[in-house]
């Protein structure tokens, strides 16, 4: 059985504590729009903000999902109160385990 390429997304974003990376990672799966959410961190990132270089400790937030759910986890992802200016950046999955992508999230009881 093939996959279309692009099917599946990794989609990754940051936040600035691991309160709002637990936060988010359970709004989104509660609300089905990733079959999963991975947190990683603390890592120390180095950017341009506004015209300075900020230095700061974020957590990475990988989700798991489809490209058909992305656009909801787009717009679902800036409506959090503790988000500013996300970073969220859709990577394609290529290839995978055909069992796990087509595994689908738990259903609610």
């Amino acid at each position: 059985m093939g996959m279309p390429d692009g099917a599946y997304l990794h989609v990754v974003t940051t936040v600035d504590s691991i309160d709002a990376a637990v936060t988010l990672s359970r709004s989104v799966v509660n609300a089905r729009l990733a079959a999963c959410a991975q947190v990683s961190g603390p890592i120390q990132s180095t950017y341009w903000w506004q015209g300075t270089v900020e230095e700061t400790e974020e957590w990475v937030i990988t989700f798991k999902t489809t490209r058909a759910g992305y656009a909801a986890l787009e717009r679902h992802i800036p409506c959090q109160p503790f988000i500013r200016d996300p970073e969220i950046l859709a990577v394609p999955i290529l290839r995978g385990s055909p069992d796990y992508l087509h595994g689908s999230p738990p259903r609610r009881e």
